[in-house]
C-alpha cells in the first residue's frame, strides 16, 4: 500500500501566490508559499535577517496516496490579544498576543487539510489541522517531514535524540559539527534514534550572536513526541516522530489537530527565558475549580538512598510477590528508609522549618524487583510495608501541620498503573495525600512502548486528568518532556524529564548544565530538579559515595530562582540543614509563587541572573549562577518600586570558593538598597548567589 503523503505548507494570500504574516511588533515575519510542484515551503526572518530558509512541511500516513499539486487559499490575518491568569508560574498574568493565518490546502486527489500559523512577538507556532474528508476517517501516521533549515551554521545546545530518556548532559557545537561531537552511545536502558538526531527543546545561537532560537513543540496531545533529525550540510533539522510498539508513529481519528511546532526567537537571550509562547499555544485550564492546587516546598526520604546508605526496598528477597506476600513474615534488610520513625524525623524538621510537604519514597510493596530488567515489575499503590504506619503517620503529620506526599513508582509498568489508578487515588484521598510523585523507570511493559510514544503521551495526560478528579497534584518523573500542558492541567505541577540533581550523587553535573536547562528543558514547563544540597562532601556520610557535586552551596540557593518550579524540593537531609542553618534560612523563606520575573543577565551555557517578586508579599528575590568560570554579576535594581528602601540579604560565594576545591565557602551579609542602586555579586567557579530583598518597613 502506498504511503499517504501530506505536503502541508503555508501558502499564499491568494491562490498561486506567496503570503507573509508578521508578529504584532513586526520583528518576526513568516513567508509562506508552494513551489512549482505544489509542495509547501515556508521561511522565517527576524528584523529582516533570514533565520529559517525555505523549508518544507508535511506528514505521511499509510492509508492512501496523495500526489503533489496542491493549491492553497488563505483567509484574512486575524489578530488575537488577551491576558490570562495562570494558577502558578513565573508571572501572575500572561499576555497572549499574536497574528494568525490559516492556509486551506486543496488538491486534485486526497483529503483537504489546513495549516494554522500564529506569529507572536517572541516566536512562531504552526500546526496541521486534518478534517474528516470523504471516506477517510482515520490515519495511521508513519512520519512527519517538517523541516527547519537555517540560514547560518548555528551553535546548538542539544542532547541526543532518544525515545526513552532525556537524562543526558548537553553538547554545545556548531550544527555542522554535531556528527562529531554529539554522544551516540546507549544510555542505560534507553533507545537512541538511529542516525544523527537531537531532542527538543533545542537551543540555538547565531554564530555571530545576532539571534537566539529555541525549537520545540506545544500541546502534545494524542500524538507521538517530536525529535529532530540533523542535516549537517543544509544545516537544518527534520521532524522525527517516536514510533509506537508496532512501528506506526500514531493513529489519529479525523478531524485532528497535531501539536504545534514552535520557534522562540530573539536577539536577546533573556527574552528566550522570559517567553511564555509554549503555554500560550496550549488550551486554557480544563479544571474549573483550581482552588485546591497550591505551590509548595517539600523535603523527602529520598537523598539518603541516592547517597547509598539506605534502600527503597523493605527486603532483599526478590521472590516476594506484591499483593500476595505476607511481608510481616519476610526478613527485612535493615536499610529500609521509609520506616515510621525515620519519616517522623523528616516531619518534625519540616514542621519546625515551615516546609509543608514530606515526600516518602519506598513506602509500598514492590520495590524488591523494581530494577529487574525486562521482567514483570509490579507495585501495589494501596499496600504499605509493615514498618510504614499509614494511619499513624497521617495523624502525626496533620498534628504537625505537614502534608505527606505520595510516591507512585510504576517501574514503567504503565498499564498496571492505569489498572490501579482509582484504588491508588482513593487511598490517597482516604489518608490525606493531595500530591503524588509518579515514576517510570525502565522499559515500558507490557506493551513495549517508548516513554515518548503516542500511547504513553496519552497515559501521562490520563493520569493528570484522573488525578484532577480526586483533587490530586502530579509531579511526574521519567515522563515525556513537557510541552506546556500544565496550562491545561494545572494540577500537573512539575516534571523531571531531564538530568536532574540526583546525578550530583552519581558522578555530578557540570556547572554549565543548569545554565542550559532553563533555555531548553524548562521552556516546556517547570522541572523538579531537586535543588538544596548543602553538604557537598558526600564521602562524609560514610556510605562509600565519593561523587563530587558540580556546585557550591551558594549556587544551590540560587537554583531556587534560576530553575523555577511551583513544587521545589529541599533535597538534603535534616542533619545537613542543621549543620548549615544560616544557608538553610534562605531555602526556608524563598517562595515558589511569583508575581513577576525580570531576567537581568543571560547567556546559554554561561550564566543567568534573574529577579522575581513574591506573589504574596512585596519581597523580591535574585538568583545568579555561572558555569565553571568565575564572574561578576552586575545589574541595576531598577525593577524595585521607586522611593522604597529595601534590606538586601545576600548569600554569596566566599572569596576562596570553588566548586571543585572549596564548595562550602560562602558568606552572608546585609546592605540597604533602592531602585537607584547597583549590585555586584561575586560568583566563584561553578558558583552562584541568592539575594532576598525586603522592604525596610517589613523588617
Amino acid at each position: 500500500m502506498k504511503n499517504l503523503l501530506f505536503l502541508l505548507g503555508l501558502g499564499c494570500a491568494v491562490s498561486g501566490g506567496a503570503a507573509v504574516v508578521s508578529s504584532p511588533d513586526g520583528d518576526i515575519a513568516v513567508n509562506m508559499d508552494v513551489d512549482g510542484a505544489g509542495r509547501p515551503v515556508y521561511s522565517v526572518s527576524y528584523k529582516g535577517m533570514p533565520v529559517v530558509t525555505e523549508s518544507c512541511l508535511g506528514l505521511s500516513a499509510r492509508e492512501t496516496a496523495i500526489a503533489e499539486g496542491y493549491n492553497v487559499e488563505f483567509g484574512d490575518v486575524v489578530e488575537f490579544d488577551e491576558v490570562w491568569t495562570p494558577v502558578w508560574g513565573e508571572y501572575a498574568e500572561v499576555r497572549n498576543h499574536y497574528n494568525e493565518l490559516v492556509g486551506r490546502f486543496r488538491g486534485e486527489s486526497g483529503p483537504d487539510f489546513d495549516v494554522r500559523v500564529r506569529v507572536f512577538d517572541d516566536g512562531v507556532g504552526f500546526r496541521y489541522e486534518l478534517p474528516q474528508s470523504g471516506d477517510l476517517y482515520f490515519l495511521s501516521v508513519t512520519g512527519e517531514n517538517t523541516e527547519f533549515n537555517f540560514a547560518d551554521d548555528y551553535t546548538v545546545f542539544a542532547i541526543p535524540g532518544d525515545y526513552d530518556t532525556d537524562e543526558f548532559l548537553y553538547t554545545k557545537s556548531p550544527m555542522s559539527e554535531l556528527g562529531e561531537k554529539l554522544p551516540r552511545s546507549r544510555h542505560s536502558e534507553s533507545t537512541l534514534i538511529d542516525g544523527l538526531a537531537v531532542q527538543t527543546p533545542v537551543m540555538m545561537k547565531h554564530p555571530e550572536g545576532k539571534v537566539y532560537v529555541n525549537v520545540h513543540e506545544a500541546a502534545l496531545v494524542g500524538y507521538p513526541s517530536m525529535a529532530l533529525d540533523v542535516d549537517v550540510e543544509k544545516p537544518g533539522f527534520k521532524s522525527h516522530l517516536t514510533p509506537g510498539a508496532d512501528g506506526v508513529r500514531g493513529y489519529v481519528q479525523l478531524p485532528f489537530n497535531t501539536p504545534w511546532r514552535t520557534l522562540i526567537i530573539s536577539d536577546d537571550a533573556r527574552d528566550i527565558l522570559a517567553s511564555q509562547l509554549i503555554y500560550n499555544l496550549n488550551e486554557p485550564s480544563k479544571i474549573a475549580d483550581t482552588s485546591w492546587i497550591y505551590p509548595q516546598k517539600f523535603m523527602g526520604v529520598w537523598w539518603e538512598m541516592f547517597l547509598g546508605g539506605n534502600s527503597w526496598a523493605y527486603s532483599d528477597d526478590i521472590s516476594t510477590r506484591p499483593g500476595v506476600t505476607d511481608y510481616s513474615k519476610v526478613k527485612p534488610n535493615g536499610r529500609h528508609a521509609a520506616n515510621t520513625e525515620n519519616v517522623k524525623k523528616y516531619i518534625d524538621f519540616a514542621a519546625e522549618s515551615g516546609i509543608k510537604g514530606v515526600l516518602v519514597e519506598g513506602w509500598n510493596e514492590g520495590w524488591e524487583t523494581w530494577t529487574e530488567g525486562r521482567k514483570n515489575r509490579h507495585f501495589m499503590f494501596d499496600k504499605a510495608y509493615p514498618d510504614f504506619d499509614v494511619e499513624g503517620l497521617e495523624r502525626y503529620a496533620r498534628e504537625k501541620g505537614v502534608k505527606l506526599i505520595m510516591h507512585h513508582e510504576t517501574s514503567a509498568n504503565a498499564a498496571d498503573y492505569e489498572r490501579q489508578l482509582e484504588a491508588a487515588f482513593d487511598f490517597m484521598n482516604e489518608h490525606g495525600y493531595d500530591a503524588v510523585k509518579t515514576g517510570y523507570v525502565g522499559y515500558i511493559i507490557p506493551r513495549g512502548e517508548h516513554h515518548s510514544s503516542q500511547w504513553m503521551n496519552d497515559h501521562y495526560i490520563e493520569v493528570a486528568r484522573r488525578a484532577a478528579e480526586h483533587k490530586v497534584m502530579v509531579n511526574s518523573h521519567e515522563a515525556v518532556r513537557p510541552t506546556g500542558l500544565m496550562r491545561t492541567w494545572p494540577n500537573w505541577v512539575a516534571q523531571e524529564s531531564a538530568r536532574g540533581g540526583e546525578y550530583e550523587a552519581m558522578g555530578g553535573n557540570p556547572p554549565e548544565h543548569t545554565t542550559i536547562l532553563p533555555f531548553t528543558r524548562l521552556k516546556g514547563g517547570p522541572m523538579d530538579y531537586t535543588p538544596g544540597i548543602v553538604e557537598t562532601d558526600l564521602a562524609s556520610y560514610g556510605f562509600g559515595n565519593n561523587s563530587k557535586p558540580g556546585t557550591t552551596i551558594a549556587r544551590q540557593l540560587a537554583l531556587y530562582l534560576t530553575m523555577p518550579s511551583p513544587m521545589q524540593m529541599a533535597c538534603d537531609k535534616p542533619e545537613s540543614y542543621r549543620r548549615y542553618a544560616d544557608a538553610f534560612e534562605f531555602i526556608k523563606v524563598v517562595p515558589v509563587e511569583w508575581r513577576t520575573s525580570v531576567y537581568l543577565e543571560a547567556e546559554p551555557g554561561d550564566y543567568i541572573t534573574v529577579a522575581r517578586q513574591d506573589k504574596n508579599s512585596d519581597d523580591w528575590y535574585v538568583g545568579a549562577i555561572t558555569d565553571e568560570n568565575a564572574r561578576k554579576a552586575k545589574f541595576r535594581l531598577d525593577f524595585l518600586p521607586k522611593g522604597v528602601k529595601y534590606i538586601a540579604t545576600v548569600y554569596e560565594d566566599g572569596k576562596d570558593a570553588d566548586y571543585k576545591s572549596n564548595p562550602k565557602s560562602y558568606k552572608i551579609y546585609e546592605k540597604k538598597v533602592d531602585s537607584k542602586s547597583e549590585m555586584t555579586l561575586e560568583l566563584a567557579p561553578g558558583g552562584g548567589a541568592a539575594v532576598r530583598l525586603t522592604p525596610v518597613s517589613g523588617r
